[in-house]
This record gives C-alpha cells, sequence and structure tokens, in this order.
C-alpha cells in the first residue's frame, strides 16, 4: 500500500504485474511453488520506491536525467529493504534484477542472459508489457497490442 499511495500511475501497477507474471509462469508450466514466489515478488517489486520523492511521481513532464537516475535506485533499495527476510523464494534477488535486460544494457548490474534469474527475467516482461499498456501522467496509454509488439520485438536483445 505504501508503493500504491505514491502517485495515479502507481495505483494498482504492482497488482497488473502480478496478474500478469502468474498468467505467463503458468503458460509456462513453472511449478506451484514458483508461481507462488513469482506472485509475490511482483505484487511487492517497486517496494524500493518509497523512498523516491512522491512528486517525481506526479510530475506531468518528462524525467530529468537526474529524477530517472533517482527513479533508477528503487530496484537496490527494495533488494536492501527485504534482503534479510528470509522467504522460501529469492525474492530479494528477483527484485533486485527486475529492470535487468538479457543484452546486458539493464541496470542496476548490467546482467546479461542466464545471469538474470528466470524469475527476474519473467517480471521484467510483465512490468514493461504493463507500463506500456498502462496510462502514467506523462506518457498516454498506447495499450496491449504495442506492449506485445514490443516485447515480440526485443524478445532475446531486452
Amino acid at each position: 500500500m505504501a508503493v500504491e499511495t505514491r502517485g495515479a500511475h502507481t495505483a494498482g501497477h504492482q497488482r497488473r504485474v502480478a496478474d500478469l507474471t502468474i498468467v505467463i509462469a503458468t503458460e509456462m508450466s513453472l511449478t506451484a511453488g514458483q508461481i507462488d514466489g513469482i506472485r509475490l515478488t511482483a505484487a511487492i517489486h517497486d517496494i524500493g520506491k518509497i523512498i523516491i520523492p512522491v512528486e517525481i511521481f506526479s510530475k506531468l513532464k518528462q524525467l530529468t536525467d537526474v529524477e530517472f537516475r533517482l527513479i533508477k535506485t528503487h530496484d537496490v533499495a527494495g533488494y536492501d529493504i527485504l534482503k534479510y527476510i528470509e522467504f522460501p523464494w529469492p525474492i530479494a534477488s528477483i527484485i533486485l534484477e527486475h529492470h535487468e535486460r538479457i543484452d546486458g544494457s539493464g541496470y542496476p548490474n548490467s546482467l546479461t542472459g542466464e545471469e538474470i534469474l528466470l524469475e527476474s527475467r519473467i517480471l521484467a516482461v510483465a512490468d514493461v508489457v504493463v507500463a506500456i499498456a498502462s496510462h502514467r501522467p506523462y506518457q498516454t496509454a498506447h495499450g496491449i497490442e504495442v506492449a506485445l509488439y514490443e516485447i515480440s520485438k526485443n524478445s532475446g536483445t531486452l
């Protein structure tokens, strides 16, 4: 709830991402335990955004480089919040990696390919689809067709 109240675009985002991760993980025939872990992780994947000033989330213009760099710290903050809590799944690591990309262009550690946990890759896809398809103060919703096209176009790269 702390993240959900940060701004209009954050309301419901984690729930929608969690719903999509369940669909993806089920389609991939992951185990019930893996699906439970990714669902829980997706439901809290942006917990690190509680450290970001709320004004950034309600900004109607494109973010400045400084603001964008600040937002890019939320995955490390989420990891730091959760790293000492014992879960049956690597939740903190999945959160840390959810902006990594197959080609190494992601953050925070520029991981590539199999270095990125499978659950992190699933979460990344779901997060991007929901972000593209949803309205944000600084970006209109592009719809699910555009989101799926982008995922397909960047498959194996991002």
